[in-house]
Formats: structure tokens, C-alpha cells, sequence
């Protein structure tokens, strides 16, 4: 059960060509938040599915997040205002080793205020792959060169109003050195079996969504059945 986490020992580096220089992490300061940029009018309403947007305004972006205000018709005819946060698109990734072991963070997340257990995740930067996201962050977060990366497709995780695309990968032919966190990321390297992993999701353990599903996915899917134990 959750309570029997292995953590690992040390291993070797992977190779030197696959680790990702300090400089090239991020770790530079980011640019402030800009101001509120002046509303786009539509004259005609520009159509969405059945809703109508006759204006839409930014009202705070970053380098990770901006919030959309439209002004809309609704489908049943009446004026209304609709609210959309845009977060960068990201990745998640479940390392599986040999002996179906996955392998996971534990860290501290500053949104729900608690630390929490889940699959290696990052923001996908201008120019990058999700797969080179992928396997960048693995090596960032917990310090794992993987051999193969197999794709489990894209989530959404609030679409009402949320627009956040998550692509989902499962890791495999793992070789273990030594992880390069940035400087705000206090990660921890959990280990267990893909059965207590499962059960930590149906217990209500394990609650970052990309990660539940990857793990459902992962004891389900005949691709990886091998991983079963």
C-alpha cells in the first residue's frame, strides 16, 4: 500500500549529452506580469459552438497563465460575460521500470497548499516538442534518461474555463543519475508498484488528474502489460 514507499539509491549519471545546463533551465528571472491589454471588438459576433463573442479582453498575462474576459451573447439569447485562464501547455510522464516500479514526485504545490504525489510535469516552451519536454523534465525532476517514450495523448483538466492541454507519456527503459531541479523545486523521488500507485488513486492519495489518468491508463492498456505486477 502507499505506506511501503521505496525511495532509490543512487545510480549512475546518464550520459552527459542528455543533461540540460543550469543556464538552460529557466532558472533566470522571469519578466513581470503585463498590464491588461484594450478589448477586441466583433461586429458581426464571432461565432463560438452556439455562444456569440462580441468582444474579448485580456486581463492579466505572465509567462505561464493569461485570463481572457469575453463579452458574449449566450445560447439562449441573453448578454453575458465569460472568464477563460489560459496556462501554458504542459506535460505529464509516468516513469516504469523493469519491475514495475513507477516512479514519482512528491513536492510541495503552492495552488492546493499541500504537498502532493505525481507524475514528472513541466510547461512546454516556445519551440519545444512535448516529447523533448518530456524528456527534459525527467531528468530535471527526478534524474532519469528514458530509452522509449510512449504517448497516451492529451488531457483537459477543466475545460469550462480552463484551456490548459496536458500531453500524457508513460516512460520506459529507464537509466537513473542524478536530478537538476531548479531553484524553487523541492522534489522528492518516490517509488512503488503500479498497483499501490492505482490504489493510491481510488483512495484519494494521489489527486493531480493527469496523473490519476495515466496511471489508470497504464494498469489498463495492453501496450504496457508487461508492467503489471
Amino acid at each position: 500500500m502507499m505506506d511501503n514507499v521505496r525511495r532509490p539509491t543512487a545510480t549512475p549519471q546518464p550520459p552527459a549529452a542528455q543533461q540540460v545546463p543550469p543556464a538552460e533551465r529557466g532558472q533566470a528571472e522571469q519578466p513581470a506580469a503585463s498590464p491588461a491589454d484594450p478589448p477586441v471588438s466583433y461586429d458581426p459576433p464571432r461565432a463560438h459552438g452556439p455562444w456569440q463573442i462580441k468582444s474579448s479582453r485580456t486581463a492579466y498575462h505572465d509567462p505561464w497563465l493569461s485570463v481572457r474576459r469575453d463579452e458574449v451573447i449566450r445560447p439562449d439569447g441573453l448578454d453575458s460575460s465569460y472568464a477563460i485562464v489560459r496556462i501554458k501547455p504542459g506535460i505529464c510522464v509516468i516513469a516504469i521500470d523493469e519491475q514495475g516500479q513507477v516512479h514519482l514526485t512528491e513536492e510541495f504545490h503552492y495552488a492546493v497548499g499541500r504537498t502532493t504525489i505525481e507524475g514528472v510535469s513541466g510547461g512546454i516552451e516556445l519551440g519545444d516538442t512535448a516529447t523533448e519536454t518530456a524528456h527534459r523534465e525527467l531528468i530535471e525532476e527526478l534524474g532519469i534518461t528514458a530509452e522509449q517514450l510512449h504517448s497516451f495523448g492529451t488531457t483537459d483538466a477543466f475545460s469550462a474555463s480552463i484551456d490548459s492541454p496536458t500531453a500524457l507519456f508513460v516512460a520506459t527503459g529507464l537509466t537513473f543519475g542524478q536530478a537538476q531541479p531548479e531553484a524553487t523545486e523541492l522534489i522528492g523521488h518516490v517509488t512503488m508498484p503500479l498497483a499501490d500507485a492505482v490504489q493510491g488513486v481510488m483512495s484519494g492519495v494521489i489527486t493531480h488528474s493527469p496523473t490519476c489518468i495515466l496511471l489508470l491508463r497504464l494498469a489498463l492498456d495492453e501496450r504496457l502489460g508487461q508492467f503489471r505486477k
